[in-house]
């Protein structure tokens, strides 16, 4: 522990990190003043109507919150938050290994590779936050009772409704281009996390008042949700920090007319290596069919009708007992992180960069062999890691099994069980980036005078 924090007493006197520091609350506390500015032509009462109808315990309201951190409640310019953003850089990395042009791209200048992908990754992000956007809207006008915004494109709704969209598409714009200038001149590559972070931290005042709303079971609710979310935490932090090292040996160095000895090894294989993508993308993909049936919930024949009614109270996930979602939301997850796991790994190449500097692994042939043998093992490790970001997902089902529906909502853990998974990797990529940082600056109790 003493190792960890080296240096962290030091952390103001750095007049670099101080800056930086300040930096990222600043923009974190525009992106929150933003976040309270609502799209023109809300209908406030419907709206309200709506979330006390909701009661923040479904499933798709709350992953929409959780994303766009706490904005989809009061439907402000930024309710879409960045997700957007993650969901076009998701689908450019997933087709790398599917299209040649790419991969070679990638792989023969990774840079300007990298250059490429932020780019283009910015391009799809509009039309995919003018997309979520619509099906935002479409969803909640047939979840609730009445329209809470006049949306179409007839001849009389076509200008108010292109207002709505260019505004939100440009809110989410907005909150992604604060997330960059957090990562350039705050703390370094955390500024999309952080602004959900923020989000998510955000909420968790209103989920406590809710949480002990009830008096006569308040106490013991907070006991064990305080229990559940300590060992929560250590079940994530011990995941991921969970690794697997395979030994590897490296050639000697020459030094004048002689040899050095092989050097011995390891490369660390993570048990988690994909990170909250798979939690992601599930639900992205689980919400199309709710975001479909919202289109036909108003069809004249009765049959089509209830038919995707039907499907709309299945995909929506709303409650705890709707096992249905919950179980496909588990496969989903597991598979994701089976499949990003796979993508991620074999861009980095491992055999062939080993085979490079002349290293191999004990046992292997170099080259593709032992690529071969890595991804056997990964496969092998990833499996606790794919079960355990199941088991994370679908928390608020397992919950409602022993305690009542009220527990299993997602106010139960202050933030939801996938929010908690963030918050915990966030908090540690950002403690990690600030603790590298003092160690550049000097900031360290072995190289200290004292």
């Amino acid at each position: 522990m003493k190792t960890a924090f080296s240096g962290w007493r030091y952390l103001w006197k750095s007049e670099d990190i101080r800056r930086k520091l300040l930096v990222t609350l600043i923009l974190l506390a525009i992106y929150r003043l933003a976040a309270n500015v609502p799209v023109p032509g809300v209908d406030f009462a419907a709206l309200s109507a709506f979330r006390q109808s909701a009661g923040g315990s479904g499933n798709f309201l709350d992953f929409l919150d959780l994303l766009s951190g706490g904005t989809v409640s009061n439907f402000s310019l930024l309710s879409m938050g960045v997700y957007p953003y993650i969901t076009a850089q998701i689908i450019l990395q997933l087709l790398i290994p599917i299209i040649p042009a790419l991969q070679a791209r990638m792989t023969e200048d990774p840079r300007e590779g990298r250059r490429w992908m932020e780019k283009w990754t910015y391009y799809l992000a509009v039309p995919m936050a003018a997309l979520s956007a619509i099906g935002q809207i479409n969803i909640f006008n047939s979840l609730a009772q009445t329209r809470i915004i006049n949306f179409g494109f007839s001849r009389e709704l076509w200008l108010p409704s292109l207002a709505v969209l260019l505004a939100m598409t440009a809110g989410t714009m907005f909150a992604i281009w604060l997330g960059e200038l957090i990562s350039e001149y705050g703390i370094r590559g955390q500024g999309l996390s952080l602004i959900i972070f923020a989000g998510i931290v955000a909420r968790m005042p209103a989920n406590l008042a809710r949480l002990l709303a009830d008096e006569q079971t308040r106490v013991f609710m907070l006991i064990f949700t305080i229990a559940i979310i300590i060992l929560t935490v250590f079940a994530i932090v011990f995941v991921q920090q969970g690794r697997r090292y395979v030994p590897v040996m490296y050639p000697g160095r020459r030094m004048g007319s002689r040899m050095s000895m092989p050097v011995k090894g390891t490369l660390p294989l993570m048990v988690n290596l994909s990170g909250m993508i798979p939690l992601i993308f599930a639900s992205a993909i689980l919400q199309f069919p709710a975001i479909i049936a919202s289109y036909f919930m108003r069809s004249e024949s009765e049959g089509v009708r209830n038919f995707f009614i039907g499907v709309q109270n299945t995909f929506s996930g709303s409650g705890t007992n709707n096992w249905v979602y919950w179980l496909l939301y588990f496969l989903m997850v597991v598979v994701f992180t089976f499949f990003y796991t796979s993508v991620m790994f074999e861009q980095q190449n491992y055999g062939e960069n080993l085979k490079r500097v002349g290293a191999n692994v004990p046992g292997v042939h170099t080259g593709a062999p032992t690529q071969k043998y890595l991804s056997r093992v990964q496969n092998r490790i990833t499996l606790p890691g794919a079960v355990f970001l199941g088991l994370i997902a679908i928390m608020p089902f397992l919950i409602g099994l022993i305690l009542p529906s009220t527990a299993g909502s997602a106010g139960f853990f202050l933030v939801s069980s996938s929010g908690l998974l963030i918050v915990v990797g966030v908090v540690r990529d950002t403690f990690m980036n600030i603790d590298a940082e003092l160690k550049m600056h000097g900031y360290q109790d072995s190289l200290l005078v004292r």
